[in-house]
């Protein structure tokens, strides 16, 4: 049979994450044993070798590196559906089975932390405005997170930032085009110019460029490692690091904070995306606001 059960999907997912029985084991909450047979019994099942298990320990074949990207898809499709069609039948929401007015569809819709307050807001409020809108929950995310919330169903639809995130595989309707500013601590020199360039803050003594963690990795370089925008705010009031931003980052900034507009940084196109796949009615709708604004 080439069906796959998402128990053992997971499984083995776990163990080629880990590269360790045990570890995976411990992550599963379950003995190693059966675990080690439950990977045995798919690869008899698939008819191929998916780990090499020795005494220095375990490696992927190829077959395993195909289903680790392949299986990993997977298993987020099937989270996904499981997570979207709970919300549409109002199971997430307070209007949810059994609750006053019956279920209400519910939609999440992830945006960056420091993105533009006011074209959020225009859309929630024009799509609010709409007879039976969906309950529209904003969830807000790190830098270039949204992507990964779209594909396993913990957002519906997002707000994404080209050219920081990816839309490949996404359906997408331009919003806003705007161009970029540098943050940088209000009493540093720099700060008075009326515009700079990428190079004057590419490497500034004693300024260097923060680093925001992009697919769980961070960037080289000397610049602070960010986790979140208030950290960012923070470092820059105190003169350790400059970022650089798109202009409507200046709803956010601090007094100890200047802005200065950058003449040859790309432009950042924000744009609504939601999986191609979907056939939400409440989505169509927030999709039909969003290109009126």
């Amino acid at each position: 049979m080439d069906a796959l059960e998402t128990r053992e999907l997971r499984y083995f997912l776990t163990v080629a994450e880990e590269l360790h029985f045990g570890r995976a084991a411990q992550r599963l909450g379950m003995a190693q044993p059966p675990l080690s047979r439950a990977v045995q019994r798919l690869e008899r099942r698939l008819g191929v070798r998916l780990l090499e298990r020795d005494r220095r320990g375990v490696e992927l074949t190829g077959a395993g590196e195909m289903l680790l990207h392949e299986g990993r898809a997977a298993l987020d499709a099937t989270t996904a559906a499981a997570r979207r069609t709970r919300r549409a039948g109002g199971a997430a929401g307070p209007g949810g089975p059994g609750g006053p007015g019956g279920p209400r569809s519910h939609l999440v819709l992830a945006v960056k932390a420091g993105a533009s307050h006011e074209l959020l807001h225009k859309l929630l409020d024009a799509y609010a405005a709409e007879p039976d809108a969906a309950e529209i929950e904003v969830l807000p995310s790190g830098t270039c997170e949204q992507e990964g919330m779209l594909r396993d169903g913990r957002a519906d639809a997002a707000l994404m930032h080209k050219p920081f995130n990816s839309l490949t595989g996404f359906d997408s309707e331009e919003l806003m085009t705007e161009g970029q500013i540098a943050v940088l601590p209000a009493r540093h020199p720099l700060a008075a110019r009326g515009s700079l360039s990428m190079a004057d803050v590419s490497d500034v003594p004693g300024l260097p460029l923060a680093r925001w963690s992009r697919q769980g990795t961070f960037p080289p370089g000397p610049g602070p490692e960010i986790h979140d925008q208030t950290q960012l705010a923070q470092l820059i009031a105190l003169g350790r690091t400059v970022a650089v931003y798109p202009d409507s980052a200046r709803a956010w900034l601090w007094a100890e904070h200047a802005a200065v507009p950058l003449t040859d940084a790309p432009p950042v196109v924000t744009h609504l995306a939601w999986p191609a796949h979907s056939r939400s009615l409440a989505l169509a709708g927030l999709i039909r606001t969003a290109t009126g604004l």
